[in-house]
């Protein structure tokens, strides 16, 4: 269901203190409850939050906000953010503090946390020792609200700050269903991220006396999609972001239906072996998956590229395969109404149009960083975030963006766990880049220049896992793609 205008409150924004200000605000954690020693006092007041708009909601006194905690007492579900982050990625703990779990008046139900069978869920996380900043996010793929909580909500929870989710207003391989017309269920995702700021905001101010003195926006894949159409849309709610391989949709290409189709077409021809094989890759690394990520292609064939494909053809251009849903699986070429021989140019005006809902501009109005790992075989960073960063310059924004094209990285860290001779992860680079961002907003220190970030020299497993330079002083190569 799309959102009225009207359907969460406004809130003003503060004037911008100056950037000494804000860092004493940021720096400075603020106590939420009465004096030390009293383990209950964090609590005392919790029946009186109340989130805005919201037409359900339960809260919790924790010991323990992050997944440390939340795993055992059931505030979190490990289902939503599997496969997400490496298996040896560090859980902080010692954040105790309380969590709302409710949802906005939605008419879908595909979201069954809870037994609640009812989207537009969130969860809002506010510690007891607070840093006086936000941070808000929605979820990758089609994930419930949950999904960011060991790769984002942790660490962010970890250095105090708030933090607020949404599961977007629909989920599931099934998201198409939602919406009166094609593109509804996607452009309704801007709506709940735009809709839970809102009143994420108004909830902190309530906890803590105060609104937030910094309000940041951040996810991964299709989060990251959210982060960019936000600072587009909607500058006066935040303060900046990062996008972490965002997803790109464009209604004039490119997007996923122009490089998936050609996956699914040419890599059976390429796993077969034999007189065809070469042609076959070549045509795969036309298509922008990049040569040297061939170990990764059966991993993706097998679990992204036909399902994405098919599910995200549906919610843009259902008439394609006519009273079908979503296609049939792994269809040879030549098969009616197959998802392999998808042409997206060839389509009605229909299908461009429904993109053009959802479409990206590259006119941000806050700072923003994007980081993408060069070897990601199911956005592929030449059909994505290249083309991201020319519609920023060319959109007169270059002033307010940074971009990271991370050697080595992936779309999902847990192959790094398969491959970790091979990969890297992002999620360092990922909170390597959100500090940089605090810095820049803080203290007016402009992050490195946009530049590919090279693996540095003799680093093992475990280095990589803990840290990300963005300098390129350890570098193997620095220049950013034109």
């Amino acid at each position: 269901m799309r959102l009225s205008p009207s359907s969460t409150p406004c809130i003003r924004r503060r004037s911008v203190p100056t950037a000494l200000a804000l860092a004493a605000l940021l720096l400075a954690p603020t106590a939420a409850t009465a004096a030390p020693g009293n383990p209950g006092a964090h609590c005392a007041h919790l029946a009186k939050i109340r989130v805005p708009g919201a037409e359900r909601q339960q809260s919790a006194c924790l010991d323990e906000l992050t997944t440390a905690g939340t795993v055992a007492s059931g505030h979190t579900d490990p289902a939503d953010w599997a496969g997400l982050t490496p298996e040896r990625l560090a859980v902080p703990s010692g954040v105790p503090g309380v969590q709302i779990d409710g949802y906005f008046p939605d008419t879908s139900t595909t979201n069954t946390n809870h037994g609640w069978r009812h989207d537009a869920q969130f969860v809002i996380r506010l510690p007891d020792v607070w840093n006086g900043g936000l941070v808000v996010a929605g979820t990758p793929g089609n994930r419930e609200q949950y999904a960011n909580d060991r790769a984002i909500a942790d660490w962010v929870l970890s250095r105090g700050y708030a933090y607020a989710a949404t599961d977007k207003g629909n989920t599931g391989p099934a998201f198409y269903r939602d919406g009166k017309a094609p593109g509804d269920a996607i452009a309704e995702w801007n709506d709940r991220l735009t809709q839970l700021t809102r009143v994420a905001r108004a909830t902190v101010t309530q906890r803590y006396h105060r609104p937030p003195s910094r309000t940041l926006v951040t996810g991964m894949s299709n989060g990251g999609y959210l982060v960019r159409w936000q600072l587009e849309n909607h500058p006066e709610l935040y303060d900046g972001g990062v996008d972490w391989e965002g997803t790109l949709w464009r209604s004039d290409g490119p997007n996923l239906l122009g490089f998936l189709p050609k996956a699914l077409r040419h890599y059976p021809v390429y796993a077969a072996g034999g007189e065809g094989a070469r042609q076959a890759r070549k045509a795969l690394h036309a298509a922008g998956f990049p040569a040297g990520s061939e170990f990764l292609w059966p991993y993706y064939y097998q679990f992204y590229w036909d399902l994405t494909q098919r599910i995200y053809r549906e919610e843009i251009d259902p008439g394609f395969d006519g009273a079908a849903e979503a296609g049939t699986p792994y269809c040879p070429t030549g098969t009616p109404a197959c998802d392999t021989d998808y042409d997206y140019a060839a389509r009605p005006d229909e299908a461009r149009q429904a993109v053009e809902k959802i479409a990206l501009t590259g006119r941000i109005g806050r700072p923003l960083i994007t980081v993408q790992g060069t070897l990601d075989v199911l956005l592929p960073i030449s059909q994505d975030s290249d083309v991201y960063a020319r519609m920023v310059r060319e959109a007169g924004r270059g002033h307010l963006y940074r971009y990271y094209r991370i050697e080595g990285g992936t779309h999902t860290d847990s192959l790094v766990d398969m491959f970790p001779d091979r990969l890297r992860p992002l999620t360092p680079c990922h909170r390597t880049a959100f500090t940089a961002l605090e810095s820049w907003l803080t203290a007016g220190h402009r992050p490195p220049s946009s530049r590919t970030v090279g693996l540095p020299a003799g680093a093992d497993a475990a280095t990589l896992l803990n840290t990300c330079s963005l300098d390129g002083r350890d570098h193997t190569r620095s220049p950013s793609p034109s």
